[in-house]
């Protein structure tokens, strides 16, 4: 199929990353929920304003974590405190993530699996189908890891105090401040992140949604049509969100950490922000936005596959 599996693979994740871009945004900020980039965030030392030298301990203040919220709950206040546009904050960030990350997998996915497909039968087995999928995750996910370091900042932008928000105009005016004040190494932060979680998501999605589909098929379950690729679909994007789910969430947190000059990052890496976030909100907060996640990418992968189907009968003849 060679461009032709891109460019399908590109329209279709497209117009799926652009209807479900409010349910990822509101993933985005479940997910980070309770964080803090103080050190020892339990323990706060307060000093009053005037105050004699002493050598007394400073008084420990324990503050309580903030109640968490549900999915509706954040979608009101995000909606009520900064407009319905808010939703879709960083839209043109995820434009450029499915031009860049989607296209590439949906593509190489494709080609591996015509090139992997045993011709005298014509199947595929699922462990070839989740080799496939692990391979073009990753490269899809080092293509596209700038546009997605910006699309989290741009959706978290406004959980942050009116002085903190980074106001960025578009998703290439992110990339363009975060080249110049951060670094071009700043584009690929969490990249090792990105990429696990696209391995996963990928070799999870597309490998169960093709495994589930032909299952359907040669049972004779259901034919081949709208039912059958709803199904599979739906199938597919709850086995992609509990595989991928604590990995989204301590990208989520890495790639959208503040870090000031001079000053240490709040995370080091990958293993250290998963520690901290367990020890500081306990094992489940791995899985926190994952109603979001599901609820977001359930209706994606359905938009997509169904999608996928129907521009490959546009362009059959091409």
């Amino acid at each position: 199929m060679g461009v032709k599996g891109f460019v399908e693979g590109g329209i279709a994740s497209i117009i799926a990353g652009c209807s479900t871009h409010p349910l990822d945004l509101l993933k985005v900020r479940m997910q980070l929920q309770g964080e803090t980039q103080v050190p020892n965030s339990a323990v706060q030392n307060l000093r009053p304003a005037l105050a004699f030298p002493t050598n007394a301990a400073p008084t420990a203040v324990h503050a309580p974590p903030p109640p968490r919220v549900g999915l509706v709950t954040v979608g009101v206040r995000i909606v009520q405190q900064e407009g319905v546009a808010a939703l879709f904050s960083g839209v043109s960030a995820t434009v450029l993530r499915q031009t860049l990350y989607s296209t590439t997998r949906m593509g190489l996915y494709d080609i591996l699996k015509k090139k992997w497909t045993d011709p005298a039968t014509g199947n595929m087995p699922l462990v070839s189908k989740i080799g496939a999928g692990l391979v073009a995750g990753g490269i899809g996910a080092a293509v596209g890891n700038p546009a997605d370091v910006a699309m989290v900042r741009m959706q978290a932008d406004g959980r942050l105090p009116p002085a903190q928000r980074r106001n960025y105009k578009s998703v290439l005016d992110a990339i363009t401040r975060m080249s110049k004040q951060e670094g071009i190494t700043s584009l690929w932060r969490g990249s090792s992140l990105t990429v696990n979680r696209a391995m996963l998501v990928t070799a999870s999605q597309l490998a169960s949604y093709d495994q589930i589909k032909e299952t359907i098929l040669q049972k004779g379950l259901m034919k081949d049509g709208l039912g059958t690729h709803v199904t599979s679909s739906f199938s597919a994007g709850f086995v992609a969100a509990v595989a991928s789910n604590p990995v989204d969430v301590i990208k989520t947190r890495v790639m959208n950490m503040k870090v000031e000059p001079g000053a240490p990052p709040p995370y080091t890496g990958a293993l250290d922000c998963a520690l901290k976030t367990v020890r500081a909100e306990g094992p489940m907060a791995l899985y926190k936005g994952f109603i979001p996640t599901i609820s977001r990418q359930g209706p994606f992968t359905v938009v997509l596959f169904v999608t996928l189907e129907q521009v490959r009968k546009l362009l059959k003849d091409f």
